[in-house]
This record gives C-alpha cells, sequence and structure tokens, in this order.
C-alpha cells in the first residue's frame, strides 16, 4: 500500500507515536476513530503533541542534524548524523538505503506526513457530519469551527515544516480523497499550501465564538501544560508567527530570502504572538524534549563552537587566555579555545575560567541559576572538557533547558520565542527601509542582555555602539581573518540566534542559509527519504545538491 494511503508514510521502522494516526479509512479500526464527532475531536486532539514529539523527542532525527550544520552546536559523535555533517569539508546527505542518517531524515517526514494527512481527514469527518441530516456535532457548532481550526492549523505545521526542510513532499489538504496518493511538490508549492491551510485555520478560529483550546491531558492539544486553557485569539497570534516563520524560512539562499514577501512577514509577526509561546515538557502527559536530555549528558554530545558564538568576544590578544580576533585569525585546524569575554549576561561574566564556571553553577546541571535565569551559556567544569573538531572544541554548553531533565523531563520549552517573532518583523523592517522600527525590536532583548542600544542608527552602514567593545565583532572580507562592528542587520542576527539558540526548529539552519552564513558546502535541504520513495513504487533514490556558497563571514 502507498505511503500516502497509511498517513503519509509507510510503516517502514517508523516510530509510529499514536497507533490511532492510519488514514486508510477502509480499515476497521480507523472507522472506528472517525465512528463519532467525539471520536473524531479526540483523534485531532493528539496531532500536534505527536508532531512536536516527532521533531524533539528523538535524537535521531533533523533537528541534530541542522543545529552541527548551522554552528548552533558541535559534536563528532557519529549519533544522529550530528558528526557527519558537523565535518568541514561539508559531505553529501546520503539517501542510501540503510545509510548512517536514514532513520534521522525520516523521522521528521515521517512524523509530519502521518499527521499532517490525519488532520486533514478531521476536518473532512466534521464536514461530513456537519452535512448530515439532521448534522452531527461535537457539542455546538462553535465547537465543531474549534476543531477544524485546530486540525486546519495542524495541517499547515505539517506541510510547512516539510517545506522547510525537504526539496519536495506530497500536498495533503482536507480536500484529498482518502485514497488518493498526490504527486510531489516542490518546496514552494507546498509551503504555499501550507500559507493556505493556515489562514483557513485563522478563518474558523474567528467563528468559533466562546470556544478555547482545552487544557492538555494525555490526549494532547497545544502546549502540553495540563492547566492551561488558551484562547482563541491567542491561538490566532500563535497560527499567525508560526506563518511569519514558514513564508521566511522556506527561502534557501539570499536571492530567494530577499524575495520573500516581507510586508506579510510583518504584518503576521506584528499580529503574531506576544509572550513565548511554551511547550510544557511533559512526562506524564508525553510531551517529550528528549533531544536536549541527551545534550545534557555530556559535551561531547553538543557544546558550542566560537564560529559564531565568538562575535560576542570584546577582548583582544595579551593575557594569555585568547580572544575572537585571534582565533579567526588562525588556520581553521589550527584554532583551539578561548575565554569568551563580554558584556551580554547570557554569557557567564569573569576575568578567568573559574570565575566564570562560578557564574555559570559550579558542577550543577540544573539549568541557568536563578541568581540570573537570562544565563542560558554555562563555562563548564575543566573535568567535563571533550575534544572534538579544533574550531567546535570551546568550554562552553547551551544550558537553557537543562532544568526540563534536571526535573524528571518535566519543564517549560520554547517553542517559538517572542524575540523570534520580533526579529522576524525586524528583518522585514530592515528589508524594507523602516530601520527605526526594527532597532526599537532589537533593543527588547539587546539592551536588557547589557549590549549598548541600537536605537538611532538610521542605515545599514553605521556600526553598533561599542567601539573596540562592541557586539558582534564580525569577520570581514577579503580574507575573513581580522574583524570589524557589525551593523544592526548583523545585531537583529545577533538577538535572533541567541534567543533562539536551542528553541523553536533549526532555527539557526532556516535563517543561515537564507542570510548566507552558512559554511561553503553546506547541504540547503534534504531529499525525500527513500522509505517513501520505495513505498512508492520509486525503486531509485536521489540525493539533493544545492549547496551554500561562500557567505558572509567567509566560512
Amino acid at each position: 500500500m502507498s505511503a500516502v494511503l497509511l498517513g503519509g508514510t509507510l510503516f517502514l521502522g517508523a516510530c509510529q507515536d499514536n497507533p490511532l494516526d492510519v488514514s486508510n479509512l477502509n480499515s476497521p479500526d480507523v472507522s472506528r476513530s472517525y465512528a463519532t464527532p467525539g471520536n473524531v475531536e479526540a483523534l485531532g486532539s493528539s496531532v500536534f503533541k505527536n508532531m512536536f514529539n516527532g521533531q524533539y523527542a528523538n535524537l535521531e532525527s533533523i533537528w541534530p542534524q541542522t543545529q552541527t550544520m548551522a554552528l548552533e552546536s558541535h559534536s563528532q559523535l557519529g549519533n544522529a548524523g550530528m558528526g557527519t555533517r558537523a565535518t568541514i569539508p561539508r559531505s553529501p546527505i546520503s539517501n542510501t538505503i540503510g545509510n548512517s542518517t536514514a532513520v534521522g531524515n525520516f523521522r521528521d517526514f515521517d512524523a509530519f506526513s502521518r499527521n499532517g494527512r490525519t488532520a486533514a481527514n478531521v476536518v473532512a469527518a466534521i464536514d461530513r457530519y456537519r452535512a448530515e441530516t439532521p448534522p452531527r456535532s461535537a457539542g455546538t457548532v462553535q465547537r465543531d469551527y474549534r476543531n477544524k481550526a485546530f486540525a486546519f492549523f495542524n495541517v499547515g505545521y505539517a506541510l510547512g515544516h516539510m517545506s522547510l526542510i525537504y526539496d519536495s513532499a506530497a500536498i495533503v489538504i482536507p480536500a484529498t480523497p482518502s485514497d488518493a496518493i498526490p504527486p510531489f511538490s516542490g518546496a514552494k508549492d507546498v509551503n504555499a499550501a501550507a500559507l493556505a491551510q493556515m489562514d483557513s485555520a485563522i478563518l474558523y478560529a474567528g467563528l468559533a465564538t466562546g470556544q478555547t483550546i482545552p487544557a492538555d491531558n494525555a490526549s494532547g492539544w497545544v502546549s502540553g501544560n495540563p492547566a492551561e486553557v488558551i484562547a482563541m485569539s491567542r491561538f490566532v497570534q500563535i497560527v499567525r508567527s508560526f506563518k511569519a516563520r514558514l513564508r521566511a524560512g522556506v527561502a534557501r539562499t539570499p536571492v530567494e530570502r530577499a524575495a520573500v514577501d516581507w510586508a506579510a512577514v510583518i504584518a503576521d509577526a506584528t499580529n503574531g504572538i506576544q509572550s513565548d509561546f511554551i511547550v510544557q515538557a511533559n512526562a506524564t502527559t508525553g510531551w517529550s524534549t528528549g533531544t536536549i536530555n541527551q545534550y545534557r549528558v555530556e559535551a561531547s554530545w553538543s557544546q558550542m563552537t566560537p564560529m559564531m558564538l565568538g562575535m560576542g568576544d570584546t577582548t583582544h590578544a595579551g593575557d594569555g587566555l585568547g580572544s575572537y580576533r585571534d582565533w579567526i585569525a588562525k588556520p581553521l585546524g589550527t584554532r583551539s579555545a578561548f575565554l569568551m569575554r563580554t558584556p551580554d549576561k547570557r554569557f557567564p561574566s569573569g576575568e578567568t575560567r573559574a570565575l566564570q564556571t562560578t557564574a555559570s553553577g559550579g558542577t550543577s546541571k540544573a539549568g541557568p541559576p536563578s541568581s540570573n535565569p537570562k544565563l542560558y551559556f554555562r563555562n563548564r567544569t575543566p573535568g567535563e572538557d571533550r575534544a572534538a573538531e579544533s574550531w567546535g572544541t570551546w568550554y562552553y554548553d547551551n544550558q537553557r533547558f537543562w532544568g526540563i531533565a534536571n526535573n524528571s523531563n518535566n519543564g517549560p520549552f520554547v517553542a517559538f520565542s517572542l524575540v523570534e517573532n520580533d526579529m522576524l518583523a525586524a528583518e522585514g523592517y530592515l528589508r524594507t527601509g523602516n530601520v527605526a522600527a526594527a532597532t526599537a525590536l532589537i533593543d527588547k532583548s539587546r539592551v536588557p542582555a547589557g549590549l549598548p542600544g541600537v536605537t538611532g542608527i538610521a542605515d545599514l552602514a553605521t556600526p553598533v555602539p561599542g567601539g573596540t567593545a562592541c557586539v558582534p565583532n564580525v569577520p570581514v572580507p577579503p580574507n575573513y581573518n581580522t574583524t570589524a562592528c557589525g551593523n544592526v542587520f548583523e545585531a537583529m542576527k545577533w538577538e535572533k540566534r541567541l534567543e533562539t539558540s536551542f528553541t523553536g526548529y533549526a532555527q539557526w539552519y532556516l535563517d543561515n542559509r537564507g542570510w548566507g552564513d552558512m559554511v561553503e558546502g553546506t547541504l540547503l535541504e534534504w531529499p525525500v527519504p527513500y522509505d517513501e520513495l520505495f513505498a512508492r513504487g520509486i525503486l531509485s533514490t536521489y540525493t539533493t545538491s544545492l549547496k551554500a556558497a561562500k557567505g558572509t563571514y567567509g566560512f
């Protein structure tokens, strides 16, 4: 049977997060799942949870691969393809049967395809029940509209995130017959379909008068928080923020990123979330951030590389502790760790490693200390150091969400940060000439982090304030072995990188490819996994060839 008939993928070793997540409507089990409006509502309530777990619950997935490719994290381990993707020069993305990253390449495609198909079937089932005489309902017509809004959002979420990662996918929407096998469409068309589904979600949310997204329990819904009821106005904000992410993130190159409809991105972001969209990791109800939990084990799984984060260093040579300026001047294979000293409060302060380690909480792996909850990065104790590539070995870890593992796998994970939302708008303003609006948004996170504001800068030629201690301090052409203060666009990128680090989904990867900041030769999309090709009877595989050119920083 075709992959698409089974909700998007054939289950060749796939992790089936929900045994009801099958869309062959001739199956007796599926018939029971869709037998009543109440059953349909219950089925639809679990879809987002299943996709979330497909993205974040297991190390063998796309997210860890993108992090090492985008220099957000570094590891030489072969696990999850992290070391494979980290190597410089870059290696291709293999799509041969049984390749070393096959499980991770397929996991996300599987989760999005299956659950997107389920969400589409939920909409179709609600419409069938509404068309009966007399119509059947989950309670009221407004409740049905609420259920349709949530299902349309999930269809758009599934399609949209596939469009961000894979070169093509099948477009499955509520109008798609349950026995249809849609052909593959290119990422841009899949993205457009996703945005249209999210528009439908907004439409039906507006019709769902008096409704809310229920508090979460074992069945799912939207945040994993058993105590959180989400008003439809907040739900619409979440949808619009995701629209902004999808619209900007689909761009593979700087040319495509520049051509994004930035007016639409600004409109969605400014009408998007007004506070972080947080999913509660919950060991009881099954919302999992297992990937981050594994990163916490030791630095061989994840440590920071200075390639981009080092741009926050404001020190100079001469004290024997090194600096980013020294580091970037050396050939790639001869670089070594140095002590990062920066006014940015998201890094530990101190003129020695011992002082920074103490400021980070010492040996604690409980996350940022209560005295400084904005301390996203820790300077680990020397005994915890692990060697990796010379350019990837550093003293620092991202500890922002370690509290989840420390609390028996329970705690808040930022699935969409307010700063990400603001920086989407800020980028749009910079690209459309409204620098003043952009700088106001940049300073919302920049100034509280201890950096001088950029409000008042009126163009893209003026460097950020700080003189020789400016942040960010970026490599410059022609040789990229010296640095200079960045402009407000670089300040926007710095804020977005730090505030989205280890949040969201492939954030650095999506942004870096669009900004032209990738390491030369990095692959910019994944092929349709061979599992799906074989399920369709396509017995030859292919891989993608779209690669990053040498970019902004000369990497």
